[in-house]
């Protein structure tokens, strides 16, 4: 493994207690950072601050952030225990149900929306301006590949992660001048939870998509991100970077 120097940074990971937020937070503990995990399940935050603990400092917080004032209130928990926030990675997500476009309720494909795309805008929101207070910061949007082609019987998830690489673009150009940057990251399918929300029809159609036939391991996510955090990643900004296993070509 090579080694990303975090040394010294607190980083909010959400979607923290498992899939990918869980291994970016192995891997910031072993790059130096200390880590907050947001999560909505209370038990599963547990469990996995226990696990993580051995590594270093580790902060919980129980957060929807489909609620402003629960993102804002975990800031400032945040805040408040660690002195500042150096690094967020927007984890949290889910998959919807594998419908065709006409047949999702109208309040299903609000909740995968309100969840994927308007949680990150609202982590952002809260997080950016604790950033700028020492014109510092790593900012990294967890989006698909299905951002970036639509998956069918996945339009509101790829609607919702296509939402989430404009608003990288977006807040990335909008803090060019200072100390923050924002980016996203596009992996294809991984063996994570999300998986159980969708049929193995749909697994099947995503896997032979990957031109390196397998899923993407969190663990290489984690890698990338990693970097993504690091001061190094610093000419670099409202950018995607591909982790699809060759599927997506720009």
């Amino acid at each position: 493994m090579n080694q990303i120097d975090l040394q010294g940074k607190v980083a909010v990971i959400t979607g923290g207690a498992r899939g990918i937020g869980y291994a970016v937070a192995q891997r910031f503990l072993d790059s130096g950072a200390s880590v907050v995990l947001w999560d909505v399940l209370a038990e599963k935050l547990a469990e996995s601050k226990a696990a993580l603990s051995t590594k270093g400092k580790v902060g919980t917080c129980v957060v929807d952030i489909r609620k402003d004032e629960s993102v804002g209130a975990a800031t400032k928990a945040a805040v408040a225990e660690f002195g500042r926030i150096d690094l967020l990675v927007n984890s949290a997500g889910i998959a919807g149900s594998p419908f065709k476009t006409w047949e999702y309720s109208s309040a299903e494909f609000r909740d995968v929306i309100d969840i994927n795309l308007n949680g990150t805008f609202r982590c952002c929101k809260a997080v950016v301006p604790e950033m700028m207070k020492n014109d510092y910061g790593r900012i990294i949007n967890i989006a698909s590949i299905a951002g970036k082609e639509g998956n069918p019987n996945a339009s509101a998830y790829s609607a919702s992660k296509a939402g989430v690489i404009g608003l990288t673009k977006s807040l990335g150009k909008e803090l060019a001048t200072t100390g923050i940057r924002v980016n996203a990251i596009t992996p294809a399918a991984a063996a994570t939870d999300i998986l159980k929300q969708v049929n193995q029809q749909h697994i099947d159609y995503m896997l032979a998509k990957i031109p390196m036939g397998r899923l993407v391991k969190v663990e290489e996510l984690a890698a990338m991100i990693a970097w993504m955090a690091s001061e190094e990643c610093s000419f670099t900004t409202g950018s995607v970077f591909d982790a699809s296993g060759g599927r997506a070509v720009y």
